[in-house]
């Protein structure tokens, strides 16, 4: 049930980050959006099901869900980068 909690420490933390060090690539930006969008979706689900601050009998199991979520959305924005490098090579190349 807290399995949102993963995810939105890494939005919250990317915020603090990119103010902390200046980091306003966009790239940077994208990370910040989909984390802070993956969160936000969990703490709506959360809110809807009437289970946001609720410790569910497994907090190992949630946490585990929320290290898949957050692996999941790391690797959809490596996938976003990297297809956009390849993109911004091939139009440097033309």
């Amino acid at each position: 049930m807290t399995c949102y909690a993963v995810p939105t420490t890494v939005a919250l933390l990317s915020i603090v980050f990119r103010r902390k060090f200046n980091l306003h690539t966009k790239y940077a930006q994208w990370f910040t959006m989909l984390f802070s969008g993956g969160s936000v979706f969990g703490i709506i689900d959360h809110l809807w099901n009437g289970e946001l601050l609720l410790i569910g009998p497994n907090l190992a199991g949630d946490l585990l869900l929320g290290l898949a979520i957050t692996g999941t959305l790391l690797t959809v924005w490596g996938v976003a980068v990297h297809a956009d490098r390849v993109k911004t090579a091939s139009a440097a190349k033309a």
